[in-house]
């Protein structure tokens, strides 16, 4: 990763948006002074590239603001994004040398990056650590299979309500406000990067989030910014149970 392309910034832990969901979520005070140590930011603009695949990676990490993808390359050059990465989410596997995906910045991202030898090191004498990362790969397997029936089984309409939902239910739970009231976010994706992401045509993906607009399940000012005036009703919309599961 070059490092004119790398912009580094300071963030108070205390202050971190992410702090009770990230990979250091049940540290204590001495092992997140002990993760201070190793730890540094990174700031991304959108579309700049964070890592390719199969390049080694000398550090690992949560975003702290911002999304990213990740994408992997057929040898034919064809191109697949497999997952999104969302505020608290981690990159980078511990005992990994290289990276499997190419994780590119969506929007603007920063990065709470950890050396990663030493994070390594800490991951075998922190319990604490090591029960959150499980943890948040249990998770991330939870999601990969949930996504399978989106894409195997689901409407198109569902498909978009259900990308929809995961966003604003991740926005909803980093803002501690639950799923009463509407929900507002900036949607992260372009239209095309939709319908890569779902499978769908371009053209599906502009009409299911018009017919959403018109019957009311979402607002819309401009091309990205989405209001989600009942929560349910978008969970309905999705085939999920409307009771907010995904929320902790």
């Amino acid at each position: 990763m070059p490092n004119d392309q790398i912009s580094v910034v300071s963030h108070d832990c205390e202050d971190c948006p992410i702090r009770h969901r990230a990979v250091c979520a049940r540290c204590e005070s001495d092992e997140l002074r002990h993760l201070e140590e190793i730890k540094f930011y990174r700031t991304f603009e959108a579309g700049q590239t964070v890592v390719w695949a199969g390049d080694r990676m000398d550090f690992v990490g949560s975003v702290v603001s911002g999304i990213a993808t990740l994408t992997q390359t057929m040898e034919d050059g064809r191109t697949q994004m497999v997952g999104l990465l969302l505020p608290s989410d981690f990159v980078g596997r511990p005992g990994r040398d290289g990276a499997a995906y190419d994780v590119v910045a969506t929007t603007d991202l920063v990065m709470c990056c950890f050396r990663k030898k030493p994070f390594e090191s800490m991951v075998t004498t922190t319990p604490h650590i090591a029960q959150r990362l499980l943890e948040m790969t249990l998770d991330e397997l939870d999601a990969a299979r949930e996504w399978m029936l989106v894409l195997g089984r689901k409407t198109a309409r569902e498909k978009i309500a259900s990308l929809l939902s995961i966003i604003a239910r991740r926005d909803a739970t980093l803002n501690l406000r639950g799923t009463e009231g509407p929900l507002v976010f900036d949607l992260p994706l372009t239209r095309e990067a939709m319908s890569d992401y779902l499978g769908l045509t371009l053209e599906t993906v502009s009409r299911q989030i018009s017919a959403l607009k018109r019957d009311g399940v979402i607002e819309l000012q401009g091309k990205r910014h989405v209001t989600v005036p009942d929560f349910s009703r978008l969970m309905n919309e999705a085939g999920d149970d409307a009771d907010g599961g995904m929320l902790a």
